[in-house]
């Protein structure tokens, strides 16, 4: 039976590179585990095995490490957007560049009035520990004319140990669940979103406080919601990261409902007033949704949260 080539890439995964900015005795980390993925005028390899237009995947793992030093690393997306850049640019055969980024975050080690015994005051501007809050994530792609980026966070852990609810749903036979009216609502945050920059006729937007800001937003309302669901909070803090940043078009959710279960302690005597609960880690809910802007079509692939 006739076959022909579908869509394919080609690249290196996963060079974590680290860059460390030396200004004077204070230094700076940039920690990135980067992908490259490659894609245009490849049929000749898959069908004679001609390499005459691949790029070795050896070189676009040399070149992460090379632009680290040439280029520096302002933030995991203007990284990204230079190496593809250059890979299409460069390399005729290449028509779309897709760089997958993630980042690492370090924290400055320092005692609270800089005298500790353990950490001398020489010290404090070049010890780091590794933030354990999230993992931030981009994608880059670029096809020559176009560009998308796709940013965001995975394995962001939040609780509200109140103000969340669950009752009114559906029962049938074989429903067991009762009705929560004070509950633990604790979840991994997982999250992308897509800029609506696409041209370097455009405005970059400062990739760095974007960041941090989106996080800001969707951690606010997750606060600040009284939950009747964990669908309802997604769309909370989905709206209002798209509200407050403009910068921002679209963001998808991937939230595991980490259920919390009051332990029964009355064959002890005890009365568990929502206080004692087990934490189970699995089966879990899992709630998974868009948000858009007002007349923006989607476009997130679905499994992008999973990156």
């Amino acid at each position: 039976m006739p076959t022909i080539l579908g869509q394919n890439q080609y690249g290196k995964a996963e060079n974590r590179v680290v860059k460390i900015v030396r200004d004077g005795d204070t230094h700076h980390i940039k920690d990135l585990n980067v992908s490259v993925a490659l894609s245009g005028d490849m049929d000749d390899v898959h069908y004679s095995g001609s390499n005459a237009n691949v790029l070795p995947t050896d070189t676009t793992k040399n070149t992460v490490f090379a632009f680290a030093k040439e280029h520096g690393i302002e933030s995991a997306e203007q990284f990204g957007i230079h190496l593809a850049r250059h890979f299409v640019s460069s390399q005729e055969p290449i028509k779309v560049a897709r760089i997958r980024i993630e980042e690492y975050s370090w924290e400055r080690i320092a005692s609270s009035d800089g005298n500790s015994k353990f950490i001398g005051a020489d010290q404090v501007n070049h010890s780091f520990a590794r933030k354990g809050q999230e993992l931030r994530t981009t994608q880059v792609t670029f096809d020559g004319e176009n560009w998308e980026i796709i940013s965001g966070l995975k394995d962001l852990t939040v609780m509200n140990s109140t103000n969340s609810e669950f009752w009114g749903y559906v029962k049938d036979k074989y429903t067991t669940l009762k009705e929560a009216y004070d509950r633990v609502l604790c979840t991994d945050v997982s999250a992308a979103w897509r800029y609506n920059w696409t041209s370097d006729d455009q405005r970059m937007p400062n990739w760095e406080k974007s960041y941090e800001q989106a996080k800001k937003h969707m951690l606010q309302a997750f606060v600040e919601t009284y939950s009747l669901s964990l669908q309802q909070t997604l769309y909370q803090m989905g709206s209002r990261v798209i509200n407050s940043r403009s910068e921002i078009d679209e963001i998808r959710f991937s939230l595991p409902n980490n259920h919390h279960f009051l332990v029964d302690l009355e064959p002890f005597g005890l009365k568990n007033d929502n206080e004692v609960y087990f934490a189970a880690d699995r089966p879990y809910g899992l709630i998974e949704a868009t948000v858009l802007r007002d007349g923006v079509e989607p476009k997130i692939p679905v499994d992008l949260t999973n990156l």
